[in-house]
């Protein structure tokens, strides 16, 4: 019986990188030695344990054979004859490829180290084309590590086209999809995930929706970038410099995607693509099912974007209206999201990255002044209903035109 540390860990130690969690394979054991010697076991689909006392995962050494399309179409096998070389060659990349023993010393068979220096993303084997999930690792690595210089070999790119091509793309389940793309536009450059999956073609199959936006042209004094692909690539590396938590990175992914819709006649403008790009948004999430926080802040900044955008010209009752849709008087941490997105919207553009984005704060102080009008006690207790909202409505109305009158410009 051996255990090697092996995948992530052995990669990021080897990167100079911190190691956030390690796992283990063991080889020439049973899944009986491994109860007895007190492991928990927790693996559903293969013979995954607990150490008694790290509680770091360790995994039997195992084959796998394809019996299936998709991610599920496999025969896993286990004995305890199975190399640490047979089970290494099962992983996606070489560079999750290696093996560390007790003695520090790396394991690496496949040429992982040289694909480190190389800072390349190459498969391991033929056996990368079985699992199309696999298409979504190399793309979120590639997110990862691009700040490290990280390419696709064109080698495995070719190969991912290929795998689409033969409908494994289209096989990948809307769960699988979801988890891999929310940990993606986590990663620092959650832009090269969506540019990964265009040059393979998955995007099309993925994220139809988003694919549609590249060619189709803006207006050139609004987006110097013109092409509306290439902003929403600019949004989302911006939505990272900004340190943007997920929801705001979803939302910056579709934000536009009623763009990719507009009638050619009509380009470069896109009047109205705000209430069609809603509808897409829907659509999308209705496939993805990402959580319902995420749909919604989504489908705001999808809706109220250019609005936002134009903040300093509205009146005070379009404000207050403004405020009411998103409820932000209520919402106060999801509007500050809304905001926030507006700003990587108004800043993904080229040459524009670091112009001020004076909306944010103005509409900050618009939400603060007119959730600060409020009752007082007389009017509490002798106001009814509609008398209450009438007040309420008044008073916020006052309150915004002041501040509009008063804001700088």
């Amino acid at each position: 019986m051996h255990i090697y540390l092996v995948g992530g860990a052995v990669r990021d130690a080897l990167l100079g990188r911190e190691v956030a969690e390690r796992d283990y394979v063991v080889t020439g054991a049973t899944a009986q030695q491994m109860l007895d010697l007190g492991y928990r076991p927790v693996g559903r689909d293969f013979p995954v344990f607990l150490h008694p006392d790290t509680h770091a995962e360790h995994a039997l050494a195992r084959r796998e054979r394809k019996t299936g399309p998709g991610y599920r179409g496999f025969v896993t096998e286990f004995s305890p004859d199975i190399t640490l070389e047979e089970d290494l060659l099962r992983r996606d990349l070489t560079i999750n490829a290696m093996a560390q023993a007790d003695d520090g010393s790396v394991i690496d068979p496949y040429g992982g180290q040289t694909d480190l220096t190389a800072r390349t993303l190459r498969h391991v084997s033929p056996a990368f084309s079985e699992d199309p999930v696999r298409i979504l690792r190399v793309a979120r690595f590639a997110a990862r590590y691009a700040p490290l210089g990280f390419t696709v070999h064109p080698d495995t790119n070719a190969l991912m086209q290929q795998m689409v091509q033969d409908g494994e793309a289209a096989a990948l389940v809307a769960e699988r999809v979801w988890q891999e793309t929310a940990r993606a536009l986590d990663e620092p450059r959650p832009d090269v995930f969506i540019q990964v999956l265009r040059e393979c073609g998955a995007l099309a199959v993925i994220f139809p929706e988003v694919e549609a936006l590249f060619g189709v042209p803006q207006p050139p004094q609004w987006h110097p970038e013109i092409d509306t692909g290439v902003h929403l690539l600019l949004c989302l590396r911006r939505a990272a410099d900004l340190q943007a938590p997920l929801s705001v990175r979803f939302a910056t992914l579709v934000h536009d995607l009623g763009k990719g819709i507009t009638p050619r006649e009509h380009w470069p403008k896109h009047h109205g693509h705000e209430a069609t790009g809603v509808r897409l948004v829907e659509q999308l999430c209705e496939r993805l099912r990402p959580p319902t926080a995420l749909r919604d802040l989504a489908r705001l900044v999808c809706q109220h974007h250019t609005n936002i955008h134009r903040a300093r010209q509205l009146r005070a009752d379009t404000l207050l209206e403004l405020l009411s849709k998103c409820d932000a008087l209520r919402r106060p941490e999801r509007w500050s999201e809304l905001l926030l997105a507006c700003q990587v919207d108004a800043q993904g553009r080229t040459g524009l990255e670091h112009q001020p984005y004076a909306q944010r704060d103005y509409l900050e102080q618009a939400r603060a002044v007119a959730a600060a009008c409020v009752l007082t006690d007389s009017e509490r207790d002798t106001l009814a209903g509609p008398d209450i909202a009438r007040v309420l409505q008044q008073r916020r109305l006052a309150a915004l035109q002041l501040l509009r009158d008063t804001a700088p410009a």
